[in-house]
């Protein structure tokens, strides 16, 4: 049930009594379709195209989330500037965000979903500036929420967990319900601190919700979230577990995960999920005590449309409306012309189905580049202009 006597039940309500999905990956999503810039992965999209970014906030609820989290990703003022964003002379960081919780409030209201501002992390803090200038970018962001009152907040892609601590610190000045996820795998962030410590640093700083989005992929994922969740459990911790894996498999990846592989960004479609893997792995998810299962960057609506097939039962029987024109395991094909097809509308064997890439001579793996700058090199100084010709071709020999 969403409503408690008329009233919409809150994220921390919903998490006690069942599950919440989560909706999907925004910047991949519309970067392929035309209206993000690869690179800054800013979303002025949400004033300069904002019909697009309404389209796919219906997709995701019609799919069966739960949440619209606005299109806020990489938001703040910092980043803007810091990326030679051009739209910022004429959108500001305050517009951008506004239009993304309008956008958020009116499809929410429209399928009965909780809306979450989310912030993520700043080059301010890469760049080494220290806590007051990086929670000072926050608190701008934090006050369109605020004045738009969103159902909860969430801290999310962020790599140290210095970072985060910061930005739950902001984000509780607020009163409003927190979730907080790091886009690390099973190491660790990336000054070394162990997956479970940082889960309990979150939890200590505040969040109501823990947890790991982004980076790897959703098996990897686990790994990582089983860790936080068995460090949790010894310091007597109980936050509720969130996930929002990549929808690309990483097996391959590093620390930094899948940014390290070569084929980020433009030629990952190799390593999509199919839906059958979503599903297995929205089960081992609710198997392990996640609660909140959802999804980032490479997740499409059919991926999150997975997980409430997936986790009907869980959610009461509920089926989404993205569900008529589809069924869990391809009962639709035994009306298929060819014989062969029809065969194939059996839950064992779309379970079984080992996908080929279709590509003879490429390898199953790829090796990453772990170059291993992180927050407090030089190379990771932030700039508003652009990398020039020989700055490229000195990063190349490197």
């Amino acid at each position: 049930m969403s409503k408690v006597n008329g009233e919409k039940k809150g994220v921390l309500e919903r998490l006690r009594d069942g599950v919440v999905v989560g909706d999907g990956g925004f910047v991949f999503a519309l970067e392929k379709r035309g209206y993000v810039k690869a690179g800054p992965w800013t979303p002025e999209a949400t004033v300069e195209h904002p019909e697009a970014v309404r389209q796919l906030h219906r997709e995701f609820v019609r799919a069966g989330a739960d949440v619209c989290q606005t299109f806020t990703f990489y938001a703040s003022d910092d980043k803007l500037e810091n990326r030679g964003n051009t739209a910022n002379k004429t959108h500001t960081g305050s517009k951008i965000n506004q239009a993304a919780c309008d956008l958020a409030k009116e499809v929410a209201d429209e399928g009965g979903c909780l809306i979450a501002g989310g912030i993520s992390q700043t080059p301010t803090y890469l760049s080494g500036k220290g806590k007051e200038a990086v929670q000072a970018e926050f608190r701008k962001q934090i006050q369109i929420f605020v004045a738009n009152n969103v159902d909860f907040l969430l801290a999310e892609y962020y790599e140290h967990v210095e970072e985060v601590e910061w930005a739950i610190e902001v984000l509780k000045e607020t009163g409003k319900p927190v979730a907080a996820n790091m886009c690390i795998g099973p190491e660790g962030d990336m000054h070394g601190v162990s997956a479970g410590e940082c889960a309990v640093r979150m939890a200590k700083a505040g969040a109501d919700i823990v947890g790991i989005n982004c980076h790897f992929d959703p098996f990897v994922c686990l790994e990582g979230m089983k860790k936080m969740k068995a460090a949790l459990d010894k310091a007597d911790l109980h936050p509720y577990l969130m996930v929002q894996p990549l929808a690309y498999m990483t097996p391959d990846a590093g620390k930094q995960g899948f940014i390290d592989l070569p084929e980020f960004p433009f030629a990952l479609e190799p390593r999509v999920c199919s839906r059958w893997e979503i599903m297995k792995f929205a089960r081992e998810a609710y198997e392990i005590g996640i609660r909140y299962i959802g999804g980032c960057c490479g997740f499409e609506p059919y991926h999150i449309r997975a997980i409430s097939e997936e986790l009907s039962k869980e959610r009461g029987g509920f089926m989404p409306e993205g569900c008529q024109k589809h069924d869990m395991w391809g009962q639709g094909l035994r009306l298929h012309t060819k014989p062969w097809v029809r065969a194939r509308a059996r839950r064992e064997y779309w379970e079984n189905m080992k996908p080929a890439s279709g590509r003879p001579f490429c390898p199953s793996c790829s090796k990453p580049d772990n170059w291993g700058v992180t927050a407090g090199d030089d190379m990771l100084k932030q700039k508003t202009e652009a990398t020039t010709d020989e700055e490229i071709k000195q990063l190349a020999a490197k």
